[in-house]
């Protein structure tokens, strides 16, 4: 079976293919040029025909839906953006991908966020949105999957937290017996690379009118106030720059308190599993 997954990224959509555990498609289109062109991406998908399942970008996620069944009820739901805010490249893009791919003949499948899960009790449902969008549900199954092979184990088995240390946002799944239990998603965790996490509500009524660019904003590099800091150089920074010290203990500290509060929802956790682009650079994954 040749299967294929996009992941909507903040900094790139990354596009990966597979038949039969051996890898047919791995590229990586950064997000800017997803808005400008979207066609490039679609180009893409009809050049490795045929496919046999598509998995589309699906944001903050819906209920289990083949693409050609998308109504314009469900893109909102996808990018969560009211009709008077301008949205960033990410969403934006996402929309005109979504409705270039429904153009196609190819068999593409939108799937749920962590909030649409069943195996979350409703209690910890009340007043969240962001519990994980669809691409952190996937890592959260991945881990399962790894960890249940690596170590010789049923699914059922396994009980972690995922943490995912991503461009833009950070975010936290527990999974317990093999089941995702709970999740803290980018806008409700700590300081994230670009985003400012999870704000208190005082803060948040000072501000007064509050578009989707919040979200995207007020994280290390709004505290460091370096628009051009790559996050390769965040922890050379961190040594010799106050600021970028102090936005270094609360993105560590954001993480910690986030892995503790999910402990809340599984009790024994055997492991915490690192992903996101943030968790390949050496100082950042040693420090965690």
């Amino acid at each position: 079976m040749r299967v294929v997954g996009i992941d909507p990224g903040t900094k790139s959509f990354d596009i990966f293919g597979l038949e039969d555990e051996k890898i047919f498609l791995d590229e990586s289109i950064p997000t800017e040029e997803i808005d400008r062109d979207p066609d490039r991406l679609v180009k893409l998908l009809l050049d490795v025909v045929p496919i046999d399942v598509v998995v589309g970008p699906s944001g903050y996620g819906i209920s289990l839906k083949h693409i050609s069944q998308i109504t314009n009820e469900d893109l909102f739901q996808i990018v969560l953006v009211k009709d008077d805010d301008v949205g960033l490249a990410v969403l934006t893009g996402l929309v005109k991908l979504i409705k270039k791919m429904k153009d196609t003949k190819l068999n593409i499948y939108l799937i749920p966020g962590v909030i649409h899960l069943p195996t979350i009790p409703d209690y910890r449902k009340l007043n969240a949105i962001d519990m994980g969008t669809a691409d952190k549900l996937c890592c959260a199954v991945l881990a399962v999957y790894d960890y249940s092979r690596r170590h010789g184990i049923t699914y059922d088995e396994v009980s972690l937290i995922l943490v995912e240390v991503g461009f833009g946002f950070n975010a936290g799944i527990a999974i317990e017996k093999g089941r995702i239990v709970d999740g803290i998603g980018g806008s409700k965790a700590g300081l994230g690379f670009l985003t400012c996490g999870g704000l208190d509500m005082e803060v948040a009524y000072l501000l007064g009118s509050f578009s989707k660019n919040i979200l995207f904003t007020g994280g290390v590099k709004t505290i460091i106030g370096d628009d051009k800091l790559t996050p390769e150089d965040f922890p050379k920074v961190a040594m010799i720059n106050e600021r970028a010290n102090l936005a270094w203990e609360a993105f560590m500290e954001g993480i910690e308190k986030m892995v503790r509060a999910l402990k809340t929802s599984v009790k024994n956790p055997k492991a915490v599993i690192l992903s996101g682009r943030l968790s390949n650079i050496p100082e950042i994954y040693k420090e965690l």
